[in-house]
């Protein structure tokens, strides 16, 4: 199996193992479904830490108003009874009045925090670090555990309107938001490897050669942005060692060069008596 370390930039983001028969344009394809999947796991997690701390998103008319305001349009939040917490509320106003500050106990808070954390295990790019590789099945477990996790604290369910439940039914709306510049696109995204984009129609054998034992570094990258940048000749971990021997070279330099200043002292040739010692055969006398 060829291994790939896909990157975007310079950020690492997974491993994933293929052939060197696969057609590039469906190794794309499955690269692209983990990644916008990586990241929809992602915001879900985002959401499940400003749910378990204020509640519930309140419906769109009604968010951002104050509480005055929202009296003197007579609106009403027909969610906050239908979608209650299991094990009851805990009033936590939303500073930002995105949610409705209905937050779950201490203890379902608990169940959603520990299973966004292991969600957050599942997907991170320090896999790749543990030669751990990315599958669908991988980001799918993720997925299904914080769906799970939801169903635990709120077995009514969502609002139809909660940022969680779209993004759980992929009816996520991400138009407007710095989210939808991260999410790539099978017909405008295209993969590169040593500076050289992989064109679809062709097989990966076509550029990384038939061995399958192979380890290359992917890049995936919007098409129109040109090619991206080369890999660094060294690690950061490497610059840091380098720039730390130079340094250590360097201070030895200086003492060296101030010891030699006045070190001439202790030379025979500087010693005006040496001669005279030597003649009466008074040199390298030991007591």
């Amino acid at each position: 199996m060829v291994r790939l370390l896909i990157k975007r930039a310079d950020e690492t983001q997974f491993l994933f193992d293929t052939t060197v028969m696969i057609l590039v344009q469906d190794l794309l394809n499955e690269l692209i479904a983990i990644h916008n999947a990586r990241l929809k796991v992602d915001r879900i997690c985002t959401e499940l830490g400003e749910l378990s701390k204020h509640g519930i998103s309140l419906p769109p008319n009604m968010q951002g108003l104050a509480d005055e305001q929202i009296a003197d349009l007579k609106l009403k939040d027909e969610w906050a009874d239908k979608c209650m917490p299991s094990g009851g509320a805990v009033v936590n106003q939303d500073p930002i009045g995105r949610r409705n500050g209905q937050a779950p106990t201490e203890k379902m808070a608990d169940v959603i925090n520990r299973t966004v954390s292991e969600a957050k295990k599942i997907i991170s790019n320090k896999q790749a670090a543990a030669n751990v590789c990315m599958t669908k099945q991988m980001v799918q477990e993720a997925l299904d555990q914080l769906r799970g996790a939801v169903m635990i604290v709120y077995p009514m369910g969502l609002p139809p309107h909660d940022p969680i439940q779209m993004e759980l039914e992929n009816n996520e709306d991400l138009e407007g938001q710095q989210a939808s510049l991260q999410v790539l696109d099978t017909t405008n995204t295209s993969l590169w490897f040593s500076a050289k984009e992989m064109k679809p129609d062709k097989k990966l054998q076509d550029f990384v050669g038939k061995n399958e034992k192979t380890k290359i570094i992917a890049k995936l990258q919007k098409k129109g942005q040109g090619p991206p940048g080369r890999e660094r000749v060294f690690s950061e971990a490497e610059q840091k060692a380098m720039m730390a021997h130079a340094y250590q070279k360097q201070e030895e330099f200086k003492k060296l060069e101030q010891d030699s200043e006045d070190s001439f002292m202790n030379s025979d040739w500087a010693d005006s008596n040496s001669l005279k010692r030597q003649f009466h055969g008074l040199k390298n006398i030991k007591w």
